[in-house]
């Protein structure tokens, strides 16, 4: 292990991830996406950090909405919305599948059925709603701990299920964290929450670790494992419940 190769593995899960333009010195390698899962979380903070930028530079001359509205499209341009594609296509095969092979082949069709539809419509009004919802000026570190804390939930799925398909997406990622994956995974996580109110950040990740627990034990009784499409609606899901338990009042 040294540090060009850790490098190359989070290069490994940025260009998965995100559509950033990385200089080809950092490298690219099968074998460097496949140790890449340990840094999701820390590309869910960048996402989350381009995110927050975008908001911060439209509140210049943009009422609140607005500037929402902006964070929000250019983090699905910054990702090619491969986690709202996921999210479609998981509700679609659930929704639509009455076995574990039905399920398989409706997530894998490229094309988008009411389901899908109806549920990216609700994602996307809820995410709208929730950040235009949060404090000001705490949205640019809920973005950064949104996004960082929900692909970390989507990282334990990937952990601790097994992949039912022989191929797909999500296949070459290697889902063996080990102890130093787990560390960097849960840091890059945790971190962010520190700009965070303690009881809001608290009940954020209780939150989204309920929405992750939920799925999980459907991906489980219903297809026996995970897809990809099944982690990108695990970030999805994960991600608006983390900004519910933002917006939970104590008083």
């Amino acid at each position: 292990m040294s540090f060009r190769s850790e490098l190359e593995t989070l290069a490994g899960a940025l260009r998965f991830f995100t559509r950033l333009p990385l200089p080809g010195a950092l490298g690219h390698s099968g074998f460097a996406l496949q140790k890449s899962i340990r840094y999701f979380p820390l590309a869910g903070a960048v996402v989350g950090a381009l995110g927050a930028a975008v908001f911060a530079f439209c509140m210049l001359f943009w009422p609140k909405t607005l500037a929402v509205l902006a964070a929000i499209a250019a983090i699905v341009y910054f990702t090619g919305a491969i986690h709202e594609d996921g999210w479609g296509d998981m509700v679609d095969g659930f929704g639509g599948g009455w076995d574990k092979q039905r399920i398989l082949d409706i997530m894998k069709d490229s094309r988008v059925g009411s389901f899908g539809v109806v549920a990216v419509t609700l994602m996307l009004l809820i995410r709208f709603i929730a950040l235009v919802e949060i404090d000001t000026v705490l949205v640019p570190i809920a973005l950064i701990a949104g996004h960082a804390f929900s692909r970390f939930c989507a990282t334990l799925i990937l952990a601790t299920m097994d992949y039912v398909r022989d191929q797909g997406k999500a296949k070459p990622f290697d889902n063996r964290l080990g102890a130093f994956g787990f560390f960097c995974a849960g840091f890059a996580a945790l971190v962010p929450l520190g700009g965070l109110p303690p009881a809001q950040a608290l009940a954020a990740v209780i939150g989204a670790l309920l929405a992750t627990g939920w799925l999980a034990r459907l991906f489980k009784t219903r297809i026996g494992g995970y897809t990809g499409d099944c982690l990108g609606a695990t970030q999805q899901l994960a991600e608006i419940a983390f900004y519910g338990g933002l917006l939970c009042r104590f008083s």
